[in-house]
């Protein structure tokens, strides 16, 4: 940003040499990258930041130069000559679309004589790096590098129903710039508009239709509040960025579009123009000025430093803050809105700091208190679930949050995905809903570099929208591929299975205390039919486990089986697991009873479980399925199950007669049950 000293007077007294006042700004962050004197005039070239677009005008910096020397603003005034009509008789304003422009204003000037602008505008205006065009341009122009609100004149006769509507384009709008260029709108551009036609694109640029000639007589001066976003959306697109939507962009005031126009209207008159009396001004949902409540104590552990409790109100007062003293040295600071960059307590600690001077803190690290954070049982949880995923053989991975949209159908998820605004790329435009894609991407690549036996999890949130509002849910996923184990000279390497993955997630459950845990044959769009089962705790679905299908592989470039599981962690992370019990060894011996059936090939285990816990065998230690066998030795349709039953009591040793006879209570339920009957020798 140029600033002129000159200009600057008309704002400050400034009573310092160049250096000296090269040397005030550095030290409050307005850096000079260079200088120079021309005509009597001091020019300086600061460097501007994206989040002070308060400094984008000579008004902007003499605050923070008045703040630094101790000097007072100059009140300046702004006299108009008025018309008896009011500006509200000779147009009319509409706001289709507040959030993106939420204030609009308009002031009417009649009676202007188009021609040049006086000597001392002109050479301001060249200073600055501008071609002085005519009175009412340069006026406009002048305004906005005095306050670094921009404002535009519009022919208002030429305005169609001396009508202005802010609306968005209408797909397949055009309109011819100022520059001449024709621009074709999109629907997502906001315009300003006649009864017609879009006569200017809003924030950027104005167009040829209605504009100021040597003809004009009467004008519409506009001043306004864009969107930011907008307006940074719309320059990218059309490729027209003017200094109206540099400032628009970083975030204008929305407090000075009136006095801008009042401005812009109090020059115009000087050249034999009349105002209508009043503004129209447009602002349906006024904002409130934000506050944010600055600590005493928080400075000085900032800053390392001690600044006394009277400097802060008074240079916060001096930069247009308002400040509301609390007691213990607190206070409620209210954040003028041209002040964009001020959102927290450390944003007020900055601007203290500036004024206190960088060079006054002294150059030593500051104690560093340390605060030991309250214990997380979730955190302790997923702790022990890595732990328990190691010791199984399953590699942690971290993936990308982002997916892509093609991918991510294929999973059917049933959630709504979160399209990202302003994507790195269109493979990367959503937020997953799914966690599997980043997995199969590992095995995929894996794969093509030679590796078998790839077994990997992920901790991380998956992305849904809920009623309009975006969400995170907590997940854990597993994928296997593959080989188990390593290659050893006397082991036999084994394939990954069904059976491997829902035992690894039982045990996970398990040891997290997590129980009781069952499994349910359900299909999922994700995984083949009849090949995948829903996990339950405690009667509530907390996850779902299969097989990939087969499509979704080929998507991955993958051809042997991949199983996988998902977990809903942040459903089962909020309830409470069962208590940690302890119970002395039993120092009595155990009997143990292995029992063979025959039963129906599709007999279901998760079942035969189910009857033999509610069957409450006394002192029934535990059971295990430890052989399971079909062919034709046991007829068609029929399999063998052996299991191994182990009693124990806890004060005694039992005796054969007792565990026989709850070992008959056991095959008599499974035989009225499933219909099994004693294998051969079993």
């Amino acid at each position: 940003m140029r600033i002129s000293l000159n200009w600057l007077k008309d704002f400050i007294d400034v009573d310092q040499s160049s250096s000296q006042l090269i040397q005030t700004l550095n030290n409050i962050g307005l850096m000079v990258d260079a200088w120079e004197e021309e005509e009597g005039d001091l020019l300086l070239e600061i460097e501007t930041y994206a989040n002070r677009p308060d400094t984008l005008g000579h008004m902007g910096v003499a605050r923070e130069l008045a703040a630094a020397l101790n000097v007072p603003l100059k009140e300046q005034d702004w006299p108009l000559i008025e018309l008896g009509e009011t500006s509200s008789e000779n147009i009319n304003i509409e706001i289709y679309d507040e959030e993106l422009c939420p204030r609009y204003c308009g002031l009417v000037v009649k009676g202007i004589k188009i021609g040049p602008s006086p000597d001392w505008m002109q050479k301001r205006l060249q200073a600055m790096g501008l071609t002085p065009i005519n009175n009412v341009v340069d006026a406009s122009n002048y305004i906005l590098f005095a306050t670094s609100q921009p404002t535009h004149a519009f022919d208002l006769s030429k305005l169609a129903g001396r009508k202005i509507i802010v609306r968005k384009a209408v797909k397949g709008e055009a309109f011819r710039s100022l520059e001449g260029e024709d621009v074709n709108l999109s629907p997502e551009m906001l315009v300003i508009a006649d009864e017609k036609n879009p006569v200017a694109l809003a924030g950027v640029i104005g167009g040829e239709n209605t504009a100021v000639t040597d003809k004009t007589r009467d004008i519409l001066i506009e001043s306004a509040y864009f969107d930011p976003v907008s307006i940074r959306k719309t320059g990218k697109t059309t490729a027209i960025q003017t200094d109206a939507s540099y400032r628009f962009e970083r975030g204008a005031d929305i407090a000075i579009p009136p006095k801008a126009a009042v401005m812009v209207a109090s020059l115009l008159t000087q050249y034999g123009g009349k105002a209508a009396k009043g503004i129209v001004d447009v602002y349906p949902k006024p904002r409130k000025s934000k506050t944010v409540v600055l600590r005493h104590k928080r400075l000085s552990r900032f800053l390392g430093v001690s600044v006394s409790a009277e400097f802060v109100p008074q240079i916060l007062t001096k930069l247009q803050f308002q400040v509301e003293p609390q007691p213990e040295n607190v206070w409620q600071v209210r954040v003028p809105f041209f002040r964009v960059d001020i959102e927290r307590e450390a944003d007020l600690i900055e601007e203290i700091a500036r004024f206190f001077g960088y060079d006054n803190i002294p150059s030593q690290i500051p104690p560093l208190f340390e605060y030991e954070p309250p214990p997380d049982p979730k955190k302790k949880q997923i702790k022990k679930l890595r732990q328990m995923l190691l010791f199984y053989g399953f590699d942690e991975v971290v993936n990308f949050s982002f997916s892509n949209p093609e991918k991510e159908t294929l999973f059917q998820s049933g959630l709504q995905a979160v399209e990202i605004r302003n994507p790195i790329s269109t493979k990367a435009s959503h937020l997953r809903t799914s966690m599997l894609g980043g997995l199969l991407e590992n095995i995929e690549w894996n794969t093509n570099r030679g590796i078998d036996g790839i077994h990997v999890f992920e901790i991380g949130n998956v992305y849904l929208l809920d009623n309009l509002a975006s969400k995170e849910q907590l997940t854990l996923a597993l994928a296997a591929t593959g080989s188990l184990g390593k290659d050893h000279w006397h082991l036999r390497r084994r394939p990954t299975n069904f059976f491997h993955l829902k035992g690894v997630c039982e045990a996970l459950l398990d040891y997290l205390r997590f129980v009781p845990v069952t499994f349910q044959g359900e299909d999922f769009p994700q995984y083949e039919t009849k090949s995948a089962l829903s996990i339950l705790v405690k009667g509530e679905k907390i996850g779902r486990m299969g097989r990939v299908r087969r499509e979704i592989l080929e998507a991955f470039s993958q051809k042997t089986a991949v199983w996988a599981a998902e977990l809903d962690l942040h459903f089962l992370l909020q309830r409470q697991p069962q208590p940690f019990q302890y119970s002395p060894v039993i120092k009595y011996p155990s009997i143990t009873r292995d029992i063979s059936f025959i039963g129906n090939h599709g007999v279901n285990y998760q079942e035969i479980k189910r009857t033999l816990d509610d069957l409450s065998v006394p002192y029934l230690e535990n059971y295990e399925l430890y052989d399971r066998f079909s062919g034709s030795s046991v007829g068609r349709g029929k399999v063998s199950l052996s299991f191994r039953f182990c009693f124990r009591h806890p004060q005694r040793t039992l005796l054969a007669e007792e565990v026989e006879s709850y070992q008959e209570k056991i095959i008599k339920a499974l035989s009225s049950e499933f219909n099994f009957q004693l294998r051969e020798g079993g």
